[in-house]
Parts: structure tokens; C-alpha cells; sequence
């Protein structure tokens, strides 16, 4: 895409088009923006499968005319089993494995959070509508993504022998062909049995007694009691106060709180910055890295948190974490990466509703285990406990794992509102910022905000180093003063996946303004 659309109506922006145009059709159908949402989310977790399932986890911020902002968490805990005992009498005593049934240790929270997002507004169509597109393109076939290839490609040695991975995403035995068709019947079914039996059948009837035998048959600690004790929960998004506005996100255990800091921080320090100069990127760099110390060092499930969250987004506490802020120079930055893949996605109806959601499985393809009997992809999020037991990620029966999961929404000065967000990592709350910074502070058209080249500092999809990666667009001048500041700097390719896949949309003046990263598969969706 290289111009925003607009609509006076509604708008879906998603990373992979069939998802976008599936919630858009619930739109035109007379359904609201969450409909839409459980649409598309539907529809992205079978054709985007890389990147979630319905065996992930969820978060959402849903906001309405004249109503705070309400957060949902769909984050599933850990099995009453998963205990560092349990994993020791497994073989494993220093570290929980990656992929397998042994990182498949928390319940999948996204379905949940369906529903209860569903009950926070009403429903105007039957469940059975909202599911169709998803039911169809698992059972009659959706085309491969060139990015499903290069990620199976790449993560085949590790995810091959998973049960259930070769039978659902290899084509007789084979990596799969861009453009082939690919048929998940199970899952199809297990979508069926949901629009047919509730969503809560997830949790408390059939289907959890099907997920249930099978991780328990597989070697997961993962039990039917786990499944029925979940719930998702309406929790109090984080705030911070901007020159342009009120900036909204998920508390812990995701890194919102983290999302909010860098742009608060830069919004004290940017100055006289200009849009993509030094100071502009440097600016961003020098407060993600104040916001990951705190991130690395506190965020974790809320019950066991020792410091308040919403205490770092105080004025007093924003103020010292700015003047450690060196305007010329790049702190030095050995702080570990965190691994993570995801989809975000937004939602805008003709009655001012808008949604900002995200779902995932952690890293591409979870666990790698896939459910025979389902066809549900489990995720690997309970890989990020510790079993370190001085660590604030330790690992214990009913807790939630940290997440890398945000969605961001803004409300501005002006009258305008925003809901945007990123997938990959560390990368999310980075290309938030820069994507928000561009389009809000320095007034860049939305698609070219979204478009235009941006940088990670640390990892996402699939590599481990901590350099500032900056894609080979970005203005030459500027790569060099990042490098003479002490940048550890990285070129990659230009619209490369390692800055993970943004977008946003905006209302404003009665109009929904809509981006979608060229990056992705994706597209914005109007009516």
C-alpha cells in the first residue's frame, strides 16, 4: 500500500488480507467492531498460521464514545503440574525446553477472550456468522503465504519432529509451495463445534476434554482442570499523559507498560527533533532501552509483581528515567533479546467502536505440537518462565507467563483516536513508537508512517543478536550519526520482517483513516 485509505463507515486492518476483508464483511453484515475482530481473528489463525492459532493467547483494548477504555487479558496460566520439580523429573532442571509438549504448559487464552469481548458489547450477529470465513478457509483450503515458507523453511529441524507438525503443515512430507492450497479439516471441525456449542466449549465442554487427553497423551502437564479454572479477566489498561494526548495500554504481564514509557520519555526529550533525523531515531533508541530495564526487571505475572506498574509512568519517575537519556550518545546495551511472534490487528465501526488486538503463540508455530484431534497449534509462552528460583519469571502452578503482547490505543488532544500496533518481539513497542511518533508528533501521512523504514533494537523473528538493525532505506546521514553516537548499527534489507508487521487506524472528522504494513500480507478493509 502506498496511500491511506479512508471510509466514513468502518475499517479492518490486518497482516494478512482474508482476515482484514473477513471482518470487514461481518461490518457490512451490520456487525460492530468486536465482531469483526473475533472475525478476523478467526480467520488469521488458520490462514496465518506462523504467526497464531487458537491455541495462543490474546489481549485487547476496546473503545467506545463517551466510555473508558476497557483492557481484556485472555493470558492462560500455567498447568497445576508445571512445578520446577515436575520439569526436573522430566530431565529438565536448568531450563524449560523451547518446543515440544514440555513448553506446551499453559492454557490458551484467545477464545476466551472471543467471548468475553463479545459480552462487553452485545452481539448483533449469530456466533455462527462471525466463525464462517474462518470454518471455510480451514476446511476448503486458504493459499501458503510466501512467509509461512521462509519460516517453515527456516525452523523445519526444530519443529519437524513436534507431534502433529509434519501431518499439519508439511505437503506429503514436503516444505509447502507458496500459492498451494492448504486444508486444516480438524481445526475446521473444532470451529464448527464452537459456532454450534459456544465458545466456552473450549474450556468446559467437548472440545476441552479432546485438547485435554491429548496434551496429557503428548507429555504436557496440561490438564482439563486447567482448562476449566481459566477465565479471561477486564483489567485496567495503563495510561500516560502525552503532549498530544492520553496513550493507553495492556498492563503486566505484557510489556505495555513498557510501550507507554518510550514514547512518554521521548515526548520529554524530543525537542526540536525533525521526522526521521538523528535525534528523532536516536531519541526512540536511547528511551526503549530505559524502558526495557524496567521491562526486564519487573514485568511479570501481576499477582507476584513487587513494584507498582503504574508508578514508572509518573512524572517524577519519567523525569530521572529522561535525564539518564544521553542526546549524543548511545548507552552501552548488553541486555538479553526476547523472542516472541504475533499478529496485531484493528477494528473501527460506523459507531465509533474501535479495537486493538493482538494474538499469538509466542514464537512461530508455538510448541510445534498440533492437536490430531482438533487441529489446534499449541503455543510455547510458558517457555519464558524460569526455573531459576531467584528469578521474577519463575516458573509456578497458576501463573502467567510474561508477554510481549500490546496493543496500544491513543485518545488525542485534537479530537482524533487511534489504535495501532505491531507483531515481533521487541519490536512491537518500538515500531509502535515509531509509527505513532511519525503520524502524531511530526504529522507523517499514516501509510507512510507504517511504511517508512524503521530499526530494532534487540531480536525478533528468529535472531538472537542485540545491535540496532536499521533497514537499508533509512537515510544514510543519519545510519552514520547513529554509528559515530556508538550504535552498534546492523543494516538489513529494505521492508525487512525483522521490524515485524505494524498498522493503524485512526477516526477522525468522521472519517477512519487506515494503514497495513507492505511488509505483511496485509490490508486495510473498508465498507
Amino acid at each position: 500500500m502506498l496511500r491511506t485509505l479512508m471510509s466514513p463507515r468502518g475499517a479492518v486492518t490486518a497482516p494478512h488480507h482474508l482476515a482484514a476483508q473477513a471482518g470487514a464483511g461481518v461490518l457490512r453484515d451490520g456487525g460492530n467492531a468486536v465482531e469483526a475482530m473475533v472475525a478476523a481473528a478467526a480467520t488469521i489463525a488458520v490462514v496465518y498460521p506462523h504467526m497464531n492459532s487458537i491455541g495462543g493467547d490474546g489481549f485487547w483494548l476496546i473503545s467506545r464514545p463517551g466510555k473508558a477504555p476497557v483492557a481484556i487479558d485472555a493470558c492462560g496460566r500455567s498447568a497445576a503440574l508445571a512445578t520446577q520439580d515436575w520439569y526436573a523429573r522430566q530431565g529438565h532442571a536448568a531450563a524449560i525446553p523451547t518446543r515440544g509438549p514440555l513448553a506446551a504448559n499453559t492454557v490458551a487464552g484467545a477464545v476466551s477472550g472471543w467471548k468475553l469481548a463479545l459480552e462487553q458489547v452485545g452481539t448483533k450477529l449469530p456466533l455462527r456468522r462471525l466463525l464462517d470465513d474462518a470454518i471455510w478457509y480451514a476446511s476448503v483450503g486458504t493459499p501458503v503465504t510466501q512467509s509461512q515458507v521462509d519460516y517453515t523453511t527456516k525452523f523445519l529441524g526444530e519443529l519437524g519432529t513436534q507431534p502433529g507438525y509434519g501431518a499439519t503443515f508439511l505437503h506429503d512430507g514436503r516444505l509447502p509451495r507458496a500459492g498451494a492450497l492448504q486444508r486444516f479439516p480438524a481445526l475446521g471441525e473444532t470451529l464448527s463445534r464452537l459456532a454450534r456449542d459456544g465458545l466456552d466449549d473450549y474450556y468446559r465442554g467437548g472440545i476441552a476434554q479432546a485438547i485435554a487427553a491429548e496434551l496429557e497423551r503428548l507429555g504436557s502437564p496440561v490438564r482439563a482442570d486447567d482448562l476449566a479454572r481459566h477465565q479471561a479477566s477486564v483489567v485496567r489498561p495503563l495510561a500516560v499523559e502525552l503532549s498530544a494526548g492520553t496513550l493507553y495500554n495492556l498492563p503486566p504481564p505484557t510489556q505495555g507498560l513498557a510501550s507507554l514509557m518510550i514514547l512518554a520519555l521521548f515526548d520529554r526529550i524530543r525537542g526540536d527533533a525533525r521526522l526521521d533525523s538523528f535525534e528523532h531515531v536516536h531519541g526512540l533508541v536511547e528511551a526503549t532501552k530505559q524502558a526495557f530495564l524496567v521491562r526486564n526487571r519487573h514485568v511479570c505475572d501481576p499477582a507476584v509483581m513487587r513494584a507498582d506498574p503504574a508508578s514508572f509512568l509518573l512524572d517524577d519517575a519519567l523525569a530521572e528515567r529522561a535525564r539518564a537519556i544521553d542526546p549524543r550518545r548511545a548507552r552501552a546495551w548488553p541486555e538479553p533479546a526476547i523472542k516472541g511472534d504475533t499478529v496485531w490487528m484493528g477494528a473501527a465501526d460506523k459507531d465509533g467502536c474501535m479495537v486493538s488486538y493482538i494474538q499469538s503463540v509466542y514464537w512461530e508455530f508455538g510448541s510445534g505440537v498440533v492437536l490430531a484431534d482438533t487441529g489446534i497449534n499449541w503455543q510455547n509462552r510458558g517457555a519464558s518462565f524460569s526455573l531459576d528460583p531467584a528469578s521474577h519469571l519463575l516458573l509456578a502452578p497458576g501463573r502467567k507467563p510474561f508477554h510481549t503482547l500490546n496493543p496500544a490505543l491513543a485518545r488525542l488532544n485534537d479530537g482524533r483516536e487511534m489504535v495501532y500496533g505491531n507483531m515481533g518481539g521487541d519490536g512491537q513497542p518500538q515500531s509502535q513508537a515509531a509509527v505513532f511518533s511519525r503520524h502524531v508528533l511530526f504529522g507523517q501521512d499514516l501509510q507512510q508512517a507504517v511504511s517508512a523504514p524503521r530499526w530494532l533494537l534487540g531480536r525478533t523473528w528468529g535472531d538472537m543478536s542485540v545491535s540496532l538493525k536499521v533497514e537499508s532505506r533509512l537515510d544514510p546521514a543519519v545510519v552514520a550519526a547513529l554509528r559515530d553516537a556508538g550504535h552498534d548499527v546492523e543494516i538489513v534489507e529494505p521492508y525487512s520482517d525483522l521490524v515485524g508487521h505494524a498498522g493503524a487506524l485512526v477516526r477522525g472528522g468522521g472519517v477512519i483513516s487506515g494503514a497495513a504494513d507492505p511488509r505483511s500480507d496485509g490490508v486495510v478493509a473498508t465498507y
